[in-house]
């Protein structure tokens, strides 16, 4: 039995988890050939193991190529006329959810990436049709939609599934305060999406006054619904085997990672 353990004392996002798994010593050519089975092009992968405050980790991103920031991604998608709300012009490569969960069912990808991608998605959209009320259906992915959180979502998935991990235990999460710069103009952290995905969830976060930005993003929430299982300090019962570090991309005044622990059961 694997048990992956997540310490998010800075939170999470979708590269923050692939990177600390990358680190953890998922194969990175393995990961690449899993990802391709998404069938979409426009972007490359980078994961460079840095230091930060003298502490060697993973840094993931997923880069777009210039030619795809220009058309937005799968052109072959766009044979239905798009409904679009004011506060979404200026995204032109945003997607429906249901293009979304239409490119991931018809990829190569396996059962369990495609499901559990899914999963995260829809909380997504669940979340933000209600932030700004509008049916689930004409939500526009901007903040995710675009090709790089397809990338750290679908890749999160094919990641866990290729560290052969059976179960996610999860520290509570910390999140920072104040406000964030968006496109809308300020939005209080926990941003509004997250704060909806609490809803009705057992999910614990404290905030860090000390920190104003956001450290919980949307895709890091979702990721977290998926897979925890329990939230609870690291088991008695578990071996440690391995420490992963995954780089976010904020500055912050302390370490911005997420710290991942592959556990077995001891004997």
């Amino acid at each position: 039995m694997k048990t992956l353990y997540l310490d998010a004392f800075s939170g999470i996002s979708g590269d923050m988890f692939v990177g600390a798994l990358l680190d953890l010593g998922v194969d990175f050519n393995q990961f690449e050939t899993e990802l391709a089975k998404l069938n979409v092009t426009g972007y490359y992968l980078q994961a460079t193991r840095i230091a930060k405050s003298s502490i060697y980790g993973t840094d993931f991103d997923v880069q777009l190529t210039a030619v795809q920031k220009d058309t937005g991604f799968v052109e072959h998608y766009h044979d239905h006329p798009h409904t679009t709300h004011e506060h979404d012009h200026h995204h032109q490569n945003a997607r429906h959810l249901s293009e979304i969960l239409t490119l991931i069912d018809n990829s190569d990808l396996s059962d369990y990436v495609k499901k559990n991608a899914k999963q995260v998605f829809t909380e997504i959209a669940q979340a933000e049709a209600v932030v700004h009320q509008v049916p689930v259906a004409e939500i526009h992915f901007h903040e995710v939609g675009a090709l790089d959180s397809i990338v750290d979502i679908v890749g999160a998935f094919v990641a866990l599934e290729l560290l052969g991990v059976d179960q996610v235990y999860s520290s509570e999460l910390t999140d920072g305060s104040g406000f964030i710069h968006v496109a809308h103009g300020m939005m209080p952290v926990p941003v509004p999406a997250v704060m909806q995905m609490r809803v009705n969830s057992q999910v614990p976060i404290k905030q860090n006054p000390e920190i104003q930005t956001e450290l919980i993003t949307p895709t890091g929430m979702g990721i977290i619904k998926t897979i925890v299982n329990q939230f609870t300090a690291i088991p008695a019962d578990q071996t440690i085997l391995k420490v992963g570090y995954g780089f976010g991309k904020r500055e912050t005044n302390q370490l911005n990672a997420l710290r991942v622990l592959l556990c077995e059961k001891k004997n």
